[in-house]
């Protein structure tokens, strides 16, 4: 499939969202502020249930992103933004051109306004096994690249939280997938990264899930 058939396909995808960064609980992204210590970097990850641009499908198939940036994207004011890729290794040459064109923005919809607002510097892509766990209770949820990422989560609880309950935000300002979905919060257990010049290691910071529901070219 060239670029210029891409870019006139329909596609859709459905799944899962999580992110654990450098931002104290909750991340100040999240609600369109800037990061809590001024600069943030941290794990994006995609987890697709359903998915398909024309007739490749792309179920159960995950992406990761590894970014960094100072300032607030979501008012134009960020600077220094920058970003690695990984795609999934299970997918074939077909499946990871349609994972490049959506997850790149080519092929229209949310992903294209996300990284036209971001728009950052890529050090690199690469293909690798990513290993994601997203509990149906949603009382954790992890992704790792064996050697390089591992990002883990449980959800955020306390004192006044019912058992099994989830801290919630509905209408999030700076929903990283978009409008229309719930955002549950939780806290990052582990957050290490060593790739593409991205190098941390923490825990105790903020972690959120989101579902995601895409569509293009529109």
């Amino acid at each position: 499939m060239t670029e210029q058939t891409i870019t006139g396909t329909q596609w859709h995808v459905t799944g899962d969202w999580f992110d654990v960064c450098k931002c104290a609980i909750p991340c100040p992204c999240t609600f369109a502020q800037p990061p809590t210590y001024g600069d943030c970097e941290g794990v994006l990850v995609w987890h697709i249930r359903e998915g398909n641009l024309g007739d490749v499908r792309l179920d159960d198939l995950n992406v990761l992103m590894l970014g960094s940036f100072v300032g607030n994207p979501w008012a134009g004011t960020h600077t220094d933004p920058y970003a690695a890729v990984f795609l999934d290794e299970r997918a074939d040459e077909q499946q990871r051109g349609a994972l490049g064109a959506i997850f790149g923005g080519e092929a229209g919809g949310w992903p294209a306004q996300f990284g036209a607002m971001f728009h950052p510097e890529m050090r690199g892509m690469d293909v690798a096994p990513i290993h994601v766990e997203i509990d149906d209770d949603l009382a954790t949820w992890r992704a790792e690249i064996p050697g390089r990422v591992t990002a883990t989560a449980e959800a955020l609880t306390g004192p006044t939280t019912p058992d099994g309950a989830r801290v919630q935000v509905h209408n999030a300002p700076g929903a990283e997938v978009g409008p229309g979905q719930v955002a549950t919060w939780g806290r990052a257990t582990v957050d290490r990264a060593d790739a593409f010049g991205f190098s941390w290691e923490r825990s105790g910071k903020s972690s959120k899930y989101f579902p995601f529901d895409w569509s293009g070219p529109d």
